[in-house]
């Protein structure tokens, strides 16, 4: 029994148009045509990325813009938090230190042949307050013209005393430790007085007084 079934006239004619076309060399189209990669194929810039200029190498992408949004807000909420910093610092200073009752100290240096400070004790009423050791780097702060807060506090209202002692190396190198006193009277609203170091050159020596800013 021959089981071969016949070919319809429509299939061989398809077979035939392929056979033809393969041997005159053009594409074969459609779901039977192989999916080859010619190896002389030039890859594309999405592959490998835009080559540089210069080299001809690739050049990484650049960062997307959501990441550059994100890194600016970064750096402003950092500014902001210092400036929230200084604002709280500035509030602290006036709860702590109301203005009504408020009195600063200052020391200042001028010249400073004579005198090179080492620390200041600062007495009001009979009552230590404050007693600072300089580093040479604040030392010589003071010489360039520096100004520096010593104390901030409260007082009442009435007059009070300030007490001052200086040590340090005086003239010849020698260790040198002098007093300075001021009576004052504090009155509703801030009070700042300035230790001042001066040189006297008459004498060639140093000269300390406190000046009241009234």
């Amino acid at each position: 029994m021959n089981l071969k079934r016949p070919i319809s006239i429509t299939t061989r004619a398809g077979m035939l148009a392929c056979v033809l076309m393969l041997c005159a060399g053009a594409p074969v189209s459609g779901a039977d045509a192989p999916a080859a990669t010619s190896p002389d194929a030039t890859p594309t810039a999405a592959s490998v990325g835009t080559p540089s200029a210069a080299t001809g190498a690739p050049v990484p992408d650049a960062p997307p813009a959501d990441f550059k949004t994100l890194d600016q807000e970064i750096q402003d909420a950092k500014k902001d938090v210092i400036e929230l910093n200084k604002d709280l610092f500035v509030l602290q200073e006036e709860l702590l230190f109301p203005s009504n009752t408020q009195v600063a100290v200052y020391v200042s240096m001028d010249v400073g042949t004579f005198f090179a400070l080492d620390s200041v004790t600062l007495k009001i009423d009979n009552k230590e307050v404050k007693n600072y050791l300089y580093t040479a780097r604040e030392a010589e702060a003071l010489l360039k013209g520096g100004v520096q807060e010593l104390y901030l506090g409260n007082l009442k209202v009435g007059k009070h005393e300030l007490v001052a002692f200086f040590t340090g190396k005086g003239p010849m190198d020698r260790d040198y430790k002098r007093g300075a006193t001021i009576n004052f009277a504090k009155s509703v609203g801030a009070k700042y007085l300035e230790l001042k170091i001066t040189d006297r050159v008459t004498k060639h020596q140093p000269e300390f007084k406190i000046k009241d800013w009234e």
